[in-house]
């Protein structure tokens, strides 16, 4: 019996995305796209367009935003929940669609708080139903770093099914190539730090449009190793731990070298203070 107005924002944006627009062969110049109504032969200006719902071939009825507001769910104008799971319980990979970060109004600021606390210390999460857009969607709502996190869910039946899928079956591993395969993750072990990987593809866009722009020879990336088929798969898991292991080493060779030159900076530093 608790309401908690809210507001919804996007929690990502596709700032880095490479964006390509299509143009005429021959003039060069961006390719509109017109909105086009066949049956009276004209273009139709994106203000005048109104929605409609296909009840048969062909056959169409308008609705306005009016009609939808009276749909008799409560769905279409709060964020209903019907209960809370286990974190775990959320099958979710496959699952997850948009995220946004639900901002709760000021004077609903104590359940807001009240609801992100007690998910937290109880690791649970709220499944819920909610109308977005023109449909309804099911969807979760979890704390995260003092926020409530909204995910947007497929629905069961949007999930397809795996069992058309070619998957081996009758393909023996044995315990050591398990093994090695084992060592292998754990030499390659990392902790995810968003922060080190970047949009390399965008980098490699803007270099080619930048030498374009100024009339450059675009230099080819080099032709990738030929791929080949692994006969022994151990020796291939050996060879594979031990460059991981070559890679771990110069890792920790160049960061114990940033930590002396930070520690010749800092006392340099302190010498120039004294």
């Amino acid at each position: 019996m608790v309401a908690i107005p809210i507001r919804m924002y996007l929690a990502t944006e596709s700032s880095s995305k490479v964006s390509f627009n299509l143009l005429c062969p021959e003039h060069k110049s961006r390719i509109k796209n017109k909105r086009w109504c066949p049956e009276g032969d004209h273009e139709v200006q994106w203000g005048d367009v109104i929605r409609g719902y296909e009840y048969e071939k062909g056959s169409y009825v308008a609705l306005e935003d009016e009609d939808l507001e009276k749909l008799p769910l409560k769905s279409s104008k709060a964020i209903d929940i019907a209960g809370f799971i286990e974190d775990e319980e959320l099958p979710g990979p496959v699952y997850y669609q948009n995220a946004y970060y639900l901002e709760p109004e000021k004077a609903a600021a104590k359940p807001y708080k009240l609801l992100q606390k007690t998910l937290e210390k109880n690791k649970r999460v709220a499944i819920a139903k909610f109308a977005l857009r023109d449909r309804e969607r099911l969807v979760s709502v979890r704390p995260l770093d003092g926020v409530l996190l909204l995910n947007t869910l497929h629905w069961p039946d949007e999930i397809r099914d795996t069992e058309d899928l070619d998957l081996p079956e009758d393909v023996s591993v044995s315990a050591k190539e398990v093994q090695m395969a084992q060592t292998l993750v754990d030499a390659m072990a990392m902790k995810f730090e968003p922060d080190e990987f970047k949009d390399e593809y965008k980098e490699a866009v803007d270099d080619i449009v930048r030498a374009k722009v100024e009339g450059k020879e675009v230099i080819e990336a080099a032709e990738p190793e030929a791929e080949t088929t692994v006969v022994d798969l151990m020796a291939a898991l050996k060879a594979s731990v031990e460059r991981a292991k070559k890679g771990e080493k110069a890792a920790g060779k160049a960061g114990t070298a940033r930590r002396a030159a930070t520690g010749r900076k800092s006392t340099a530093k302190k010498r120039k203070a004294s």
